[in-house]
C-alpha cells in the first residue's frame, strides 16, 4: 500500500488539518500523562476482556472538542462515543482513538498512544500518532511523506539493523473480537514467531506503527485488526516507506468501509515482505478463509 497523491477534490487543507490533529492529540496526551498515575476506575468493555477507563472518555472529549471547533461538518468515528454524524453528504470522516493501550494503562504499564486519522471517501489522507510517555508526535499526509517529532522527513532505513537480516523483530496485532482459542491466530502467530528474533504483542498497535515507521521494528502482521486505530498508523508507516500486502499476498487497499475480515495485512520493510508472506500466505486463502494445519 502506497497511497496516491491526494486529488484537488479533497475539500480540506491537509496541512491545516494536520496542525489541528496534532494539537488535539497532544492535548489529549497531556491529560493522559498527567492522570495516568492516579487511581483508575476500570470497567469492562463489551463481553470480552477489553476494558475502558475515565481516562479514555476524558481524552476523547478533549479531541472531539477541538475537531468539532475546527470542522463542525465532518463525521467522526470515535473509540468510545461511536459514530457522530456530520453535515448531510459529508465525505470527510475522522477516526479517533484517544487511548490506544487502555489495557496497559490498567495494569500500570506505560505503553500507550493517541491516534487520529482523517479519511476522504473512506480512504486515509492524514494520520497522527502521539506518544504521551515520550511526548513525541509523528504524522503523515497521503502522498506527502511522514514527519517525525522534529518535523523532519521520516523514512525507513535502507538496510535492516545489524543482526536482523535473517531474524527480524516483528509486531503482532489482532482485534478484540479474536477469541483466545482462535486456531488461525495461534497458527499464524506461532509460525511467524519461529522465523523472527522477537514478536511484540504490545496491545497498543499505534505504538508499533510508529516503531515500524522509525525502523525500530521490521514488520507488523495484523489479523482481524481494529479499524479505529488502523488508518493513522498504517498511513504513517506507508508514507515512511513500508510496503503492505494482504495476508494471502494480494494487493492491499486500506478503506475504512471494509469489514475486519478484509483488513488483515502484512506491513514491512520492502526487502522483508516476501519472506513474511511465505508464512502468512501458506495459511490465508484468497477467498478470505484460512487453512490450519496442526
Amino acid at each position: 500500500m502506497r497511497p496516491p497523491t491526494p486529488s484537488a477534490a479533497v475539500p480540506v487543507d491537509l496541512s491545516e488539518a494536520r496542525a489541528v490533529a496534532v494539537d488535539a492529540a497532544e492535548a489529549a496526551g497531556a491529560l493522559l500523562s498527567a492522570r495516568a498515575g492516579e487511581p483508575l476506575e476500570i470497567r469492562p468493555k463489551g463481553a470480552g476482556p477489553d476494558v475502558v477507563t475515565a481516562l479514555d472518555t476524558a481524552a476523547e472529549e478533549v479531541i472531539l472538542a477541538r475537531l468539532r471547533a475546527a470542522y463542525p461538518g465532518h463525521r467522526i468515528i470515535a473509540e468510545e462515543s461511536g459514530v457522530l454524524d456530520g453535515a448531510p453528504g459529508e465525505e470527510m470522516v475522522w477516526l479517533v482513538d484517544p487511548l490506544d493501550g487502555t489495557n496497559n494503562v490498567a495494569i500500570g504499564m506505560p505503553v500507550y498512544a493517541v491516534g487520529l486519522a482523517l479519511c476522504a471517501r473512506a480512504e486515509p489522507v492524514l494520520g497522527v500518532v502521539h506518544d504521551p510517555v515520550s511526548g513525541r508526535t509523528w504524522s503523515a499526509i497521503r502522498g506527502k511523506g511522514a514527519l517525525g517529532p522534529d518535523e523532519s522527513l521520516l523514512t525507513l532505513p535502507d538496510r535492516p539493523r545489524p543482526g536482523r537480516e535473517e531474524h527480524p523483530v516483528l509486531a503482532w496485532t489482532q482485534g478484540h473480537q479474536v477469541e483466545p482459542n482462535d486456531l488461525v491466530a495461534f497458527t499464524m502467530r506461532t509460525a511467524l514467531e519461529k522465523r523472527s528474533a522477537r514478536m511484540l504483542q504490545l496491545w497498543a498497535p499505534l505504538v508499533c506503527w510508529a516503531m515500524l515507521a522509525r525502523g525500530d521494528i521490521d514488520g507488523i502482521v495484523g489479523y482481524l485488526p481494529e479499524i479505529v486505530d488502523l488508518p493513522a498508523g498504517a498511513l504513517l508507516a506507508a508514507e515512511a516507506g513500508a510496503e503492505f500486502r494482504r495476508l494471502d499476498g494480494g494487493p492491499y487497499e486500506l478503506c475504512i468501509d471494509r469489514p475486519a475480515s478484509e483488513l488483515g495485512f502484512v506491513a514491512a520493510r520492502p526487502d522483508l515482505l516476501d519472506r513474511l508472506l511465505e508464512t502468512t500466505a501458506s495459511i490465508a486463502m484468497p477467498d478470505g478463509s484460512f487453512r490450519v494445519v496442526l
